[in-house]
């Protein structure tokens, strides 16, 4: 297990997620969805919630490639370019691939969308058609409209069951052959899982993003594991927006009543989009001491510099940015502070590394024998005066 695993990397000091710590679910595509997440600024704790099945591995595979190589389908839906590619180069190592492709040239075979698409005409073979939205919803509207009593319909799996595709074929009529062709499995290492869990519930990580549905209803079942799943649920979709990569993916989120956020093009590119948008409009921005301060994860926007700021430190800005202007007490403060204890010597030594930090230290106001304060601009102090 890399650092990487372990804890956010660094990020870039510009970008619109600068200073936003973001979450990585996946297990496949994990390089890909981190490496824009950090061209755009943000740190990045990954913590693959599955693994795959090496395909080869997979006697169920084996069994459903010879059970179509012997009993030709009606029709083949293709649903995933990986799973497409890996069910063909799986079959040549068992010495199946060219009595496969034969048997898949005679069938009406569907590709769910342009990268499954490519996936197909890339052995040679030509889907007879493709949906325009990439849905199985579509898919499944087609084979219906066609109808299916009496045939033999394959179905490539992609990593989960579909319950509702193949149970809606088979009430039609039709004989369906799922084709498992990877199959999710929990992580060999469930440390990074826990990690992660742990930084949603304690609200250090600023976003989680999610590419499959299996990933999403793994993390939960093991938070279900470690009696974290309600501070989980509780904290998903209001403090740490859950950021899924389309709708079937955010299935297993919104039964357990967990608001997602999805781009409108399902694809990682629009996914990090998202959150560049997502992100920095919950950021808050005050106009402090002739400056404009935005509080983000794990940093401070300073009239547009970033500036890092340790755990503690924003733990107190957070205290004193939930009232500006407001005067609060160092007991309160204290009670802000993670694990500081009863002496209130702890918020004067985060409260002087956090000063450090800003680079800009009359930002916060020392009100002797009181407190501390946000040096808010006077126009703004009549504007949070009621807050």
């Amino acid at each position: 297990m890399d650092d990487e695993q372990q804890r956010p990397d660094r990020q870039p000091d510009e970008g619109p997620l600068a200073g936003f710590t973001v979450g990585v679910t996946a297990a496949r595509r994990a390089d890909e969805l981190a490496a824009l997440l950090r061209r755009r600024g943000a740190a990045v704790l990954h913590a693959p919630a599955l693994r795959i099945v090496p395909l080869a591995d997979d006697g169920e595979l084996l069994a459903a490639t010879k059970e179509l190589i012997d009993h030709v389908p009606d029709v083949v839906v293709a649903t995933t370019a990986i799973g497409f590619r890996g069910w063909i180069e799986a079959a040549d190592g068992w010495g199946l691939g060219e009595q496969l492709l034969d048997r898949l040239r005679g069938v009406e075979l569907l590709a769910r969308g342009p990268k499954v698409k490519g996936a197909v005409r890339a052995t040679g073979l030509t889907e007879e058609w493709s949906p325009a939205g990439e849905s199985m919803a579509e898919v499944l509207d087609r084979l219906l409209a066609e109808g299916v009593g009496g045939r033999r319909v394959a179905v490539q799996l992609h990593g989960e069951p579909l319950p509702g595709f193949v149970e809606a074929l088979r009430v039609a009529g039709a004989e369906v052959v799922p084709v498992p062709v990877y199959r999710w499995m929990p992580p060999e290492d469930i440390g990074p899982v826990d990690r992660l869990l742990d930084a949603v519930v304690a609200r250090t990580v600023d976003a989680l993003t999610f590419t499959s549905a299996p990933a999403a209803a793994s993390l939960l079942s093991r938070a279900e594991e470690r009696g974290l799943v309600d501070e989980v649920l509780a904290t998903l979709g209001h403090d740490v927006p859950a950021a899924c990569v389309g709708p079937v993916t955010a299935l297993p989120l919104q039964a357990r009543g967990v608001a997602t956020v999805q781009p409108e093009r399902f694809r990682l590119g629009p996914l990090v989009q998202l959150l560049c948008q997502e992100l920095p409009g919950r950021a808050r921005a005050l106009p402090v001491a002739g400056h404009r301060v935005e509080i983000r994860g794990h940093a401070v926007l300073v009239d547009g510099g970033l500036k890092p700021v340790p755990p503690a430190g924003m733990s107190l800005l957070r205290a004193l940015a939930r009232r500006p202007g407001w005067v609060v007490s160092r007991a309160e403060l204290l009670r802000a502070l993670p694990g500081s204890g009863r002496d209130e010597h702890a918020v004067e030594t985060a409260m002087t590394r956090l000063r450090s930090a800003l680079g800009t230290p009359k930002l916060i106001q020392t009100v002797v024998k009181r407190g501390y304060r946000l040096a808010l601009d006077p126009a703004a102090d009549a504007k949070y005066a009621d807050a």
